[in-house]
């Protein structure tokens, strides 16, 4: 049975292939090296595999598209797994030092590293030059009739792929005796399989020991009868056989993957930063991390991973891992390791990687750096100078079983050449007591000194009493040096802030570290969260508006609300069917208000106000989408009764996952946004932030359906069904429908006669006033006219007005120059310049047009639909100006969306 080589040219669904419902991978070991001159990463991936219970024997790897089979339960659902690499050119564009390897390379025996730098390339060919193999040359030789395991891959050159010798590592034989294959339901009869079981059956308190002897394993030799396995690779799989293996349970439990990432790859951008220096980060890609390393990508398949990544030593390497990493000496060579891990299981879609040369934010960022510093932009603190490497003995000898080169806030060193002073604020332990800073009591019904964990067994911070009362974990900022100034004073000065209010709404930090990164001009959301990791575009920096103060701050601190409240909404808790994105971005967009109004320490009413204000704004937002879209790209759940299903083997189809047009819709973010606000309009918005805590406290560590949601709502608050609000009403009117439900035609209307909305509407009539009064060339003016005074807006309020004059059809000459002056539009957040730009195309302003230029260069972020690709942009309308054209070439062609940033949950969604 073999699969289709390419999708259904008729469909934009994107297969998730691997066939979870046979066999899980638990866990990852990924040895990983990135080559910045030839743009990809290689060296090798280790799985540790465990069967399904009550799989079948002679089971295939089935890969179709789902048939509505239910998928695994719950307890199947609590492992995850992503995983690291290594890194291997100078930033010059230089090849490291020849003996600057993987520890994989430096495993294999010399006969075969001949044989393996060929598949790799060395260093000036990629591996598609040299030896791009579709299948292993015995592929043809294997049977339909023997068992298949499924990854989910692309664009991805695999060399080899081998069965690991776990019975070779000696430390495996002081694992205590259990009962694991009684426990799934088979017997293990073979040793490398024993120890596996063992292994992965190991309690969370000795992850440690567990950790130690995954690595060990993944450093043992291949298998004594020395045969590779059998693969073969079409474009969105990996299928992996072994010779006489018809079950998944005779089917090898450690296996090995030496392959190479290519340019194109979608997983991961190879771009300049800021500073013109060469970095590479995972995008956010609909595709996920399949074009990174071979793994399961649907949800269900959680698991555990571990990475080492190997990159120049001036270099920075950030990742979804658990605890601050400090490099290690790679040897005499120019390189430094870098080790992460996690003991959380989450799909590996959330794992996260950055390497280039950033800097750190602190407290105080000096107004000239040192010339050096260009030199040196991240000065890690290296352990020991070393190979790298450590023998089986030195491993298991240390602390706990584990050599652990990770250190919980060591300080990093910085400064360039012999002259190198510690910076005390690497993870900055923030402390709120000596700030007036009060909280809002959302506990309500909930009680978190009493959480009860319905999660697989990992080590959990909701049952920590320390966990509880932290309400700021360590953090760390980083960005290029032309950027930390604006870095320091807006996110480093508002995350703190921000980290507290969302303690103060939703109880315990899921993650015990954050680091924020500001990637380059070209990302194209304006903010991703994954475990432990922000990216946050630049786009969320500029505010440099006289006297903007706070206000200048809003769309820096709403986006960061965003990301981390996407720490419980979509990484501790995720969807377990991706179509229901609601479940991420809804949540998110909803509770970045409540939180970011809790670190303003607004009012009630104030709060009440920028609520009504933003609501009515996502409100114009989400009505013109809708009129402009497909209708079935407008359903919260488009697969409906049949979601979370899918087929025998476990694979299925993410719908809808690959249509280009669904990169710009943003209805998941608002309908479902809105969804929040009509239910909470039902019970009390006290009274539903209270639920989410209650939610978070059962849901951690899972993954939900809508209706997992929706039912304990109801169960909970018992009067909205006697009053007639069913599940099956909430599905008909909000999620298995499109179009926009009754009772937010109802709402828009009392939220567009709020306070602050009249005070935007009376300057609306005052521009419209002085457009008329000055409407016609080379008219006569008066020599003295009546003084305009403009009322002050915050940057919502400025937003609300463009959006306002954008609907008039004609502005006079003299009206646009104003404006720009008034409200100082050049220097407003991008929100504000957004709408600007729009008016400035609108009406042919050309000599705005300076605007529009610097805006599409360096707000990729935002949404853009001034014009769809390089070219001339010029709009006749504004009374006494011609068209004008200007030239603009863009970093990327990637898609836009202010509500549309990322974060990648649990569900495997990219979670902006």
């Amino acid at each position: 049975m073999e699969p289709n080589e390419d999708l259904n040219p008729d469909t934009d669904d994107l297969p998730l292939r691997a066939n979870t419902n046979h066999i899980l991978v638990r866990h990852y070991v990924l040895d990983l090296s990135v080559h910045f001159e030839r743009k990809v990463i290689s060296g090798s991936i280790v799985l540790f595999l465990e069967p399904c219970s009550g799989s079948k024997t002679n089971a295939k790897g089935g890969i179709g598209p789902a048939i509505g089979n239910e998928a695994k339960d719950a307890e199947m659902s609590q492992e995850s797994a992503y995983g690291f690499h290594d890194v291997d050119i100078i930033e010059d564009g230089t090849k490291g030092p020849k003996n600057t390897l993987t520890s994989t390379e430096k495993m294999i025996g010399v006969g075969e590293r001949d044989e393996f730098q060929t598949l790799l390339g060395d260093g000036s060919k990629t591996a598609a030059e040299t030896k791009s193999l579709h299948s292993s040359h015995l592929w043809q030789t294997t049977s339909d009739c023997e068992f298949t395991f499924v990854l989910d891959c692309c664009d991805l050159d695999v060399s080899k792929i081998e069965e690991v010798d776990v019975t070779s590592v000696s430390a495996m034989s002081s694992l205590p005796s259990g009962h694991t294959s009684e426990r799934l339901g088979f017997s293990s009869v073979n040793p490398q399989a024993a120890f596996i079981e063992k292994l992965i059956s190991l309690p969370s308190s000795q992850w440690r020991q567990k950790n130690q002897l995954f690595l060990l394993c993944s450093h043992a030799p291949s298998t004594k009868d020395g045969s590779s396995l059998h693969f073969h690779r079409d474009r969105w799989s990996l299928q992996i056989r072994k010779t006489g293996v018809t079950s998944p349970q005779e089917f090898p439990r450690t296996v090995r993957i030496c392959y190479e990432t290519r340019p194109t790859g979608g997983s991961v951008r190879w771009i300049n930063d800021q500073d013109g220096r060469v970095c590479v980060y995972t995008a956010g890609s609909p595709i996920n991390n399949r074009a990174l390393f071979p793994c399961q990508e649907p949800p269900v398949a959680m698991s555990t991973w571990q990475a080492s990544v190997r990159a120049p030593s001036e270099c920075l390497a950030l990742m979804s891992g658990e605890e601050q990493a400090v490099p290690t000496e790679d040897g005499d060579t120019r390189f430094s390791v870098w080790n992460y891990f996690v003991t959380m299981p989450m799909p590996a879609s959330t794992f996260t990687l950055a390497v280039g040369h950033w800097c750190q934010v602190t407290a105080e960022i000096p107004s000239a750096l040192e010339p050096g510093v260009k030199d040196r932009t991240y000065c890690g603190m290296t352990a020991k100078p070393g190979s790298g490497e450590q023998t089986e003995a030195e491993l298991v000898s240390e602390t706990g079983g584990l050599s652990s080169k990770v250190i919980k806030g060591s300080p990093l060193q910085t400064g360039s050449g012999d002259q190198t002073t510690c910076s005390d604020s690497t993870l900055v332990y923030a402390s709120l007591e000596d700030e007036e800073f009060s909280e809002t009591d959302y506990s309500g019904m909930v009680d978190d000194s009493r959480v009860s964990c319905s999660h697989g067994d990992y080590p959990c911070r909701f049952t920590e009493q320390s966990s509880r009362s932290q309400r700021v974990i360590p953090y760390r900022v980083f960005g290029p040096i032309g950027l930390l100034q604006q870095a320091q004073m807006r996110v480093f000065k508002l995350l703190p802030r921000c980290l507290a209010a969302a303690h103060a709404v939703l109880g315990v930090h899921p993650f015990s570290r954050l680091d924020v990164l500001i990637v380059p001009a070209g990302f194209s959301s304006l903010g991703m969260a994954s475990p432990h990791i922000i990216f946050l575009s630049q786009s969320v920096l500029y505010a440099d508006g006289p006297g903007s103060g706070e206000n200048g701050l809003s769309l820096c601190g709403s986006r960061i609300c965003h990301e981390i409240a996407h720490s419980w909404f979509g990484l501790v808790i995720g969807a377990r069917d991706w179509t229901e994105e609601w479940i991420s971005e809804g949540f998110a967009t909803y509770l970045e208000d409540i939180i970011w109004a809790q670190a303003q320490q607004l009012s009630v009413q104030e709060t009440t106000e920028q609520s009504e204000l933003k609501a009515l704004l996502r409100w114009r937002r989400l009505s013109d989408e809708l009129q402009n879209s497909e209708e079935e790209l407008q359903i919260l759940r488009p697969n409906m009764d049949n979601t979370g299903q899918v087929s025998e083997s476990g694979s299925s189809t993410v719908k809808h996952a690959l249509n280009p047009d669904k990169t710009f819709m943003q209805v998941h973010y608002l309908k479902g946004y809105f969804l929040l606000r009509f239910l909470a309009s039902q019970v009390g918005e006290q009274q539903f932030i209270s639920f989410f805590r209650l939610f978070v406290n059962k849901y951690h560590g899972q993954l939900i359906l809508s209706q997992d949601f929706l039912v304990m709502l109801l169960i909970t608050f018992p009067h909205m069904a006697r009053e007639g609000l069913t599940l099956s009403a909430i599905y008909a009117d909000w999620l298995d429908r499109p179009g926009i439900p009754e009772w937010l035609y109802e709402r828009s209307a009392v939220w567009s006669q709020s306070r602050l909305v009249e005070e935007v509407k009376a300057e609306v009539v005052k521009w419209i006033l002085f457009s008329q009064s000055h409407q016609g060339k080379g008219r006569k003016r008066r020599r003295t006219e009546p003084k305009v005074n403009y009322k002050e807006l915050t940057s919502e309020q400025l937003v609300m007005l463009l959006e306002l004059l954008l609907e008039e059809s004609k502005l006079s000459t003299a009206t646009m120059p104003a404006l720009k002056k008034t409200y100082n539009l050049q220097s407003q957040d991008a929100e504000v310049r957004h709408r600007w730009c729009e008016l400035v195309v609108k009406h042919g302003y050309g000599q705005a047009y300076g605007d529009v230029e610097h805006f599409l260069v360096h707000d990729q972020a935002m949404g853009v639909y001034l014009y769809g690709g390089n070219g001339p942009i010029g709009t006749p309308g504004c009374d006494g100006d011609d068209p004008v054209t200007i030239e603009v070439t863009l970093l990327t062609g990637d898609g836009w969306g202010q509500e549309a940033n990322g974060h990648i949950g649990p569900g495997g969604m990219k979670n902006h």
